[in-house]
């Protein structure tokens, strides 16, 4: 999605790499979540069910950090990260469900010292439009559907987006892009 949004408006493209923290016991459900520059943002209301002498987070906030890492190195190669100081940063995902990973997202562009950063997205819980829109500068969300369980929900195809398509689109995003009357 992000690469059709950069194509789109003619702007260059880069990854800000963010990672689910999952409970030990159910691993899809979000305890928090860290991005790119060592954001992290913890779910409250879930993170008080963890036994108090609980070394859960850190041990999933570890494993997460190294997976994060390796995408990193993965997807960006040598290339360094776009210098975001004072620009416009667009944020895009598929969804929002608890907007967690977003709020990541967002909270790792500040700490970049974006000048404005707009989250878009085609579908969100209201609940995580809300948490995103009290950090944001904007939100752009077509959808925010009164009954609503997860992003994979509103989509007829949703399958897990590959290292390697990440990388190709990437690199076709660096390409020049033709002009006017170019092929």
């Amino acid at each position: 999605m992000g690469y059709e949004v950069a194509t789109a408006l003619q702007l260059p493209l880069d990854i800000l790499v963010v990672r689910k923290l999952g409970l030990p016991s159910q691993p899809e459900l979000a305890m928090g979540a860290v991005a790119s520059g060592g954001a992290l943002v913890l779910n409250e209301d879930v993170v008080r069910y963890l036994p108090r002498d609980s070394d859960a987070i850190e041990q999933v906030k570890a494993h997460e950090l190294q997976e994060l890492g390796r995408r990193e190195r993965a997807y960006r190669g040598d290339r360094p990260a776009l210098q975001m100081r004072g620009l416009t940063g667009i944020l895009v995902d598929d969804g929002l469900a608890t907007g967690a990973t977003m709020e990541a997202a967002v909270r790792a562009l500040r700490m970049l010292h974006a000048g404005r950063i707009v989250v878009a997205v085609p579908v969100a819980s209201s609940d995580a439009r809300e948490r995103v829109a009290a950090l944001a500068d904007e939100v752009v969300c077509l959808q925010t559907p009164p009954f609503f369980s997860a992003v994979g929900q509103w989509y007829e195809h949703f399958g897990q987006t590959e290292d390697a398509e990440v990388r190709e689109l990437l690199a076709r995003s660096r390409a020049p892009l033709p002009t006017a009357g170019e092929t």
